[in-house]
């Protein structure tokens, strides 16, 4: 662990719970081995619990009294079905918000989404999809949020006033939901008002070598030819672009701690 990455416990393991949404996915495997990678990047003292509800009959779901943090992962399914497994989903957060008050909730992607959606917020279909790491803008609010990262290298996107995450996602949160914060300009982020809930369009979790699996998607999305090399290239090369994974992380690992 280097200095510029202290561990944000402190020495103290966080338990995380982690829902891993996607539905009959080959690579929930090296989904699940991007968020190890990410979170121990950070902190080795974490403990992260993988649970699948799209893929058991009855939901796996943890019990919110046993983890620090909930994560709400990604999906490849719309978050607007009515599938029973995405229903039971719905009904799991509404009764973590319900029933566990303050405990400290992130969605990203497809959770993003869910979320917003929970909340009154509106989902939408994209004109063009997003592949590979972009630029999104920090509101003033989201300046204020990430400055608050102890020893953290977001200080030089705090000035830039950027954050640049992995992407992949053909559908987006269109109105923001009641009760949030925007942290990120577009609807890419949100903090609900009483500090509970986190939530990011984009993928602190993947690194260049999970967003690469799904290089493919870019055929049905774009129309691009995969076996076009200058046409993968580019793709790849966006994909492999520095981004703020990590710091991200530190972030909301630190913030899953204050009260």
């Amino acid at each position: 662990m280097t200095a510029e990455h202290a561990d944000p416990c402190d020495g103290r393991p966080l338990n995380i719970a982690i829902l891993l949404n996607s539905y009959r996915s080959p690579y929930i495997a090296e989904i699940r081995d991007s968020y190890v990678r990410s979170i121990s990047a950070v902190s080795r003292n974490s403990s992260l619990t993988f649970f699948y509800p799209a893929e058991k009959a009855d939901g796996d779901f943890p019990d919110p009294d046993a983890f620090d943090l909930i994560v709400i992962g990604g999906s490849n399914a719309d978050p607007r079905k009515t599938h029973q497994w995405i229903l039971r989903v719905h009904r799991f957060i509404l009764d973590v918000v319900a029933h566990h008050p303050g405990k400290k909730m992130c969605g990203i992607c497809w959770g993003h989404q869910t979320i917003s959606l929970l909340f009154g917020g509106e989902i939408v279909d994209m004109e063009k999809p997003e592949l590979g790491v972009t630029e999104a803008t920090l509101t003033p609010t989201g300046r204020r949020f990430f400055s608050h990262n102890h020893k953290n290298t977001t200080t030089k996107n705090n000035e830039t006033g950027v954050l640049r995450m992995q992407q992949h996602h053909r559908r987006a949160v269109g109105v923001k939901p009641k009760g949030f914060y925007e942290l990120l300009a577009g609807h890419q982020s949100f903090l609900s008002h009483n500090n509970a809930i986190l939530t990011f369009q984009g993928h602190p979790e993947k690194d260049a070598r999970a967003a690469k699996l799904r290089v493919k998607d870019a055929a049905r999305w774009f129309g691009t030819d995969v076996s076009d090399d200058h046409a993968v290239g580019d793709l790849v090369r966006q994909m492999e672009m520095k981004h703020d994974g990590t710091e991200i992380w530190e972030r909301i690992l630190r913030w899953a701690r204050e009260t």
